[in-house]
C-alpha cells in the first residue's frame, strides 16, 4: 500500500496490532483485557464497542497480554497477509496460555465464522471464536470458558447495529472519531468476503447517530467520520422523534443533520459506492463548510470487463460521470481510490485502462493491492486466479508509481496558497512539528508555534511539499484559503 497517511476506512497500516488502553473502570472485577486489532476502521471500531460491554462488566484493559486475564484479537480476511499475521500472532498467545492455563484466547471479528473450526478444534489456538453481531454475548461466553468449555458465538444479524453502546474512544487524540452508521453490506462483490464476515446491511437509526456525535462534540472532539461499507446506500425508516409519523433518512439527509450539529465540527465519511452516490449527496457536501471535500470512491479497475467480473455493477463510463459531477458540483473537491492489481484474466490493455483512469481522475490519494484470491468468494469459486505473481507485481508497481504522481501534482496545487487545518498533534517524526489535515484530507506539518494545539483550527501557508505531505508555517496574513 502507497504510504500515505490518510484518514479512511481502509487499512491502516500503522494501526495494524495496535493494543487498546482505556480508562478503569468505576467498579472493577480484578481482571484484565488485552485487545489488539487488525484491518480496516470498522474493526478498530467494533474493538470500541467489545470494550464497553467488557469495562460495564468491570474489565480493566492492559497494554501488555502478559498480565491480561482475557486476550482478543479482532482479526479481518480482506487480505491474505491480514490472516498470516493474526495466526503468528495466535502461536504467542498460545505460549503465554502454556505459562499461565487459566488466560482466555478469543478471536473476534471477520476470520471467525470462516476459522472457528481450525481455531477450535484443529489447530486448537483458542478457547473461543466470536464473530462481529455477536459482542453482546461476550461475557456469557467468557463464563463458559473460565467453567472449562470452548465457546462459539459467529451467526449473523439482520438487526444488530450496536446503536444503544456508547464506544469507549480507544488510543484516541481526543479530537477525532470514528461513528459506525451502519454495518454488513449487500453488495457482492466477487473478490469481497465482507457480505459473508459481516452479514446483510443494515443501517443504524439516525437519532442515536445523532446523539454519539452530539456527545463526542461536547467532550472536546472536533471532526467526526461516519463509517459504513457502502455509505451512499445508508437509509433507515422509522418513527420521527415524537413517535408521529414516520420518516426516512438517506445519506445525504444525514450528512446534513450531522453538520447542523455546528460549524466547528468537521464532517468526513467513508466509504462510498460508484454505483450510489448520488448528486444529493455532492450538493449536501457543497452547501455545508464543515463536510470535508474529500470522498472516498473506489474504481478498483479502469476497465468495463473486468468491472463486470468484479460484479461492481457500474462501467468506466459511469464512474466518469460520477468523477464529473464531483468536479462539478464541488470544485476542489479531493478523490481517493483503492485499485487491484492482476485481477482474474486481467489482460495488459485492461491494465494500461487503469493507468488511463488514474490519469483522467488525478487521485489525491490510492490504496492499491494486488489481487489476493479470498476463499468462499464468488471469484473463488468461479474465476481463475490466472495472472502470475512476477506480472501482478510489476503491474501493481506501475499503479504504486502512478498513484505517487497524481498525489505529487494534486498537493503540488495547496504550494504557495494558504489552507486551513484543524491540529491533530505533534509530528510523528519530530516533536518540534505539528499536524493536522486540511479540508481535502491532506497531512500538513509545520512548526510548533506558542499558543497553537492540538484541537485548533489554524491557516498554514504552505511552502512546499512531499508526494504525502504539505509543509508549511502559520499564516501571518491570510490570503484566500484554499
Amino acid at each position: 500500500m502507497i504510504d500515505l497517511q490518510l484518514t479512511d476506512k481502509t487499512h491502516d497500516e500503522e494501526r495494524q496490532g495496535e493494543a487498546l488502553v482505556i480508562d478503569a473502570p468505576e467498579v472493577h472485577n480484578g481482571r484484565k483485557l488485552y485487545i489488539e486489532s487488525y484491518g480496516c476502521q470498522m474493526n478498530f471500531a467494533d474493538s470500541e464497542i467489545v470494550a464497553s460491554i467488557l469495562k460495564d462488566q468491570g474489565f480493566e484493559t492492559t497494554g501488555d497480554y502478559h498480565e491480561a486475564d482475557v486476550v482478543f484479537i479482532n482479526t479481518c480476511s480482506i487480505r491474505e497477509n491480514a490472516e498470516q499475521r493474526v495466526r503468528n500472532r495466535l502461536s504467542q498467545f498460545s505460549a503465554e496460555k502454556r505459562r499461565n492455563p487459566k488466560l482466555v484466547v478469543g478471536v473476534l471479528g471477520c476470520m471467525a465464522e470462516r476459522l472457528k473450526s481450525k481455531f477450535l478444534e484443529e489447530e486448537k489456538l483458542v478457547d473461543m471464536v466470536v464473530g462481529p453481531d455477536a459482542y453482546r454475548d461476550l461475557p456469557q461466553l467468557i463464563n463458559q470458558v473460565e467453567d472449562g468449555h470452548k465457546a462459539i458465538n459467529v451467526l449473523l444479524s439482520r438487526e444488530e447495529t450496536y446503536a444503544d453502546i456508547s464506544p469507549v474512544r480507544l488510543n484516541t487524540n481526543g479530537i477525532t472519531a470514528f461513528i459506525s452508521i451502519m454495518r454488513g453490506c449487500d453488495n457482492m462483490c466477487s473478490f469481497c468476503v465482507v457480505p459473508f464476515t459481516r452479514g446483510r446491511e443494515r443501517s443504524r437509526d439516525p437519532y442515536s447517530i445523532l446523539a454519539e456525535a452530539q456527545g463526542l462534540f461536547d467532550k472536546g472532539y472536533k471532526e467526526v467520520t461516519l463509517l459504513g461499507q457502502n455509505v451512499d446506500s445508508y437509509k433507515w425508516k422509522g418513527a420521527d422523534a415524537e413517535e408521529t409519523a414516520e420518516i426516512e433518512v438517506n445519506f445525504a439527509q444525514l450528512l446534513e443533520k450531522v453538520a447542523l450539529i455546528s460549524p466547528e465540527l468537521r464532517i468526513r465519511f467513508s466509504t462510498s459506492h460508484p454505483k450510489d452516490i448520488t448528486d444529493e449527496v455532492l450538493y449536501t457536501i457543497a452547501k455545508y463548510d464543515n463536510i470535508c471535500n474529500y470522498i472516498h470512491l473506489p474504481i478498483q479497475s479502469g476497465s468495463s470487463r473486468v468491472l463486470e467480473l468484479m460484479n461492481r455493477t457500474y462501467t468506466r463510463e459511469w464512474y466518469i460521470n460520477r468523477v464529473e459531477a464531483i468536479r462539478s458540483i464541488i470544485p476542489g473537491c479531493a478523490i481517493s481510490s483503492d485499485i487491484i492489481a492482476g485481477f482474474c484474466t486481467e489482460t495488459e490493455e485492461e491494465h494500461q485502462e487503469t493507468l488511463s483512469i488514474m490519469d483522467y481522475v488525478g487521485y489525491d490519494f490510492a490504496f492499491t493491492f494486488s489481487y489476493s484470491e479470498r476463499p468462499g468468494t464468488l471469484a473463488a469459486r468461479k474465476l481463475a486466479d490466472d495472472i502470475p505473481e512476477p506480472v501482478k507485481k510489476r503491474r501493481l508497481a506501475e499503479i504504486l508509481l502512478k498513484a505517487q504522481e497524481t498525489s505529487l501534482m494534486r498537493l503540488q496545487q495547496f504550494v504557495g496558497k494558504t489552507v486551513k487545518i484543524l491540529v491533530e498533534g505533534t509530528s510523528k517524526k519530530s516533536d518540534l512539528d505539528l499536524c493536522g489535515r486540511n479540508d481535502q484530507n491532506a497531512m500538513v506539518v509545520f512548526p510548533a508555534t506558542p499558543g497553537v494545539k492540538a484541537g485548533t483550527y489554524v491557516n498554514v501557508y504552505i511552502d512546499r511539499c512531499t508526494s504525502a505531505t504539505l509543509l508549511g508555517t502559520i499564516a501571518v496574513e491570510v490570503p484566500e484559503i484554499v
